[in-house]
């Protein structure tokens, strides 16, 4: 039986069934309880994966040999059925054939986490949820003794976002954010070249400005789908009405284009600036050396701006004086544009350009990038670093402390936008000094029985 360094699978399941009215069986197996800790360096990890939408098929398809997944969990069963069944017309069929070969037949399939980590002797779970589930079903993990890959943008709220970080401390878990640029050495050489100075002192980076959520006013209620548990979707936020384009980004389009559903929302998400942001400012965060801070101050430029504030530039300093701009239409989507004093560096998803051309000496190889090649949106080598930190329970490549650290950001620029004016960041308090209107959009209410595990 393994061991674990902080709770047993048993006193979990008391606490949290117990919050949710259920009652544990006063006998059950060391099998079923087993405890949890690392596995033996030949063993394949056991991995649950929940929240089977397009992130979470791509997940699955690029877990490598020294993982398997022996569960899926999905509020919405079909979903779960037809990632389990092999179907040669999938859009995803290519993608999914090792799985289906191998470790399908052996998979179960569930519709509450809970039940997925209570039934299951799992050593690590994939958490692909919308992103206001992201942490309640990561502390749950955690205190099963589990490890996790909880997908970007890490958080909902800043506060919460501490929360897990709390979390995986306390438990000795290792948490890999799913921040795969962490893990490709095209960035990881160009954003060491960034901070040892390559391009001299940095005074200005620019990133895309991404656009921010918008406030639910409303769908019309439709028929809940057989196999929906709308209950466990909406988790913490409002119960609102069921309606497709509230929840499904992954099942339909509105006039030829893929309409993004829940992430549209404020109640669930950041939108574009804490989804494709969570990826760029972790760039920026990288290659300026503060994985461990942030900015001092943040606010939306006005001037001249007279559109939606969702839609408003960005700009934020940090205690050295450097600028970062979120001003960009389009360009730099995954990473920014850096200027120093000797040239300037553009640093996007497994690639960068110097200006000018020579400024970098000896860049790795093709081969550097061509193992990122042809893998979509989610690639197999950062789960591969994943799995060999639960081997060695070492620091994975994108750590929980970085992946909270650059959402906050994000989430400040959020915060900027919907009170419209400059707002000053303790990057160490995690507060706005002085502030209680600032400080209130910290964290949000949670639904009755959605509250965040107490972590004890």
């Amino acid at each position: 039986m393994r061991t674990d360094t902080s709770t047993t699978r048993r006193a979990f399941l008391k606490r949290s069934l117990a919050v949710s009215g259920l009652a544990l069986p006063c006998f059950v197996s060391a099998d079923v309880l087993g405890m949890q800790g690392a596995p033996g360096a030949n063993e394949r990890v056991h991995i649950g994966v929940t929240g089977i939408g397009a992130r979470g098929r791509d997940l699955i398809a690029n877990v490598p040999e020294a993982g398997r997944v022996v569960a899926v969990c999905d509020c919405y069963t079909a979903r779960t059925a037809r990632v389990l069944r092999p179907d040669p017309a999938s859009a995803y069929a290519a993608r999914l054939q090792r799985f289906w070969q191998n470790d399908a037949t052996r998979c179960t399939a569930y519709q509450d986490f809970r039940r997925m980590i209570e039934k299951e002797k799992l050593d690590a779970v994939i958490i692909s949820v919308p992103d206001h589930n992201h942490i309640r079903l990561g502390i749950l993990a955690c205190q099963a003794g589990l490890d996790l890959y909880a997908e970007k943008p890490l958080s909902l709220t800043i506060a919460e976002g501490r929360a897990l970080v709390r979390a995986v401390h306390r438990y000795g878990r290792v948490c890999q954010v799913g921040s795969q640029q962490r893990s490709m050495e095209m960035n990881r050489f160009a954003c060491q070249l960034v901070r040892e100075g390559g391009i001299g002192k940095v005074s200005l980076v620019q990133t895309s400005n991404f656009p921010g959520p918008m406030r639910y006013e409303g769908l019309p209620e439709e028929p809940v789908p057989p196999g929906m548990d709308w209950d466990l979707f909406c988790g913490p936020t409002p119960l609102r009405p069921y309606n497709l384009k509230l929840w499904d980004k992954d099942e339909f389009q509105v006039d030829g284009k893929l309409w993004r559903a829940w992430d549209l929302f404020r109640s669930y998400s950041g939108h574009l600036m804490t989804n494709w942001g969570a990826h760029a400012i972790d760039q920026i965060q990288w290659a300026l050396g503060m994985d461990d801070t942030g900015p001092v101050e943040v606010w939306p430029v006005r001037e001249g701006y007279t559109g939606e504030m969702r839609f408003c530039p960005v700009s934020m300093r940090y205690a050295n004086g450097i600028e970062v701009r979120a001003e960009l239409d389009g360009r730099a989507g995954s990473g920014g544009i850096f200027h120093g004093e000797n040239g300037k560096i553009e640093i996007t998803r497994n690639r960068f350009v110097t200006n000018p051309p020579d400024l970098v000496k000896n860049p790795p190889g093709r081969s550097a990038a061509a193992i990122w090649q042809g893998q979509g949106i989610v690639a197999r080598p950062h789960i591969q670093n994943w799995l060999d930190c639960i081997q060695s329970r070492g620091t994975p490549n994108a750590p929980v402390e970085t992946g909270h650290r650059s959402v906050t950001v994000c989430h400040l620029a959020g915060i900027a936008r919907e009170l419209g004016r400059r707002l000053r960041w303790d990057p160490a308090a995690e507060t706005f000094a002085g502030d209680d209107e600032a400080n209130a959009l910290l964290d949000r209410p949670r639904r009755r029985g959605y509250e965040l595990p107490n972590i004890t």
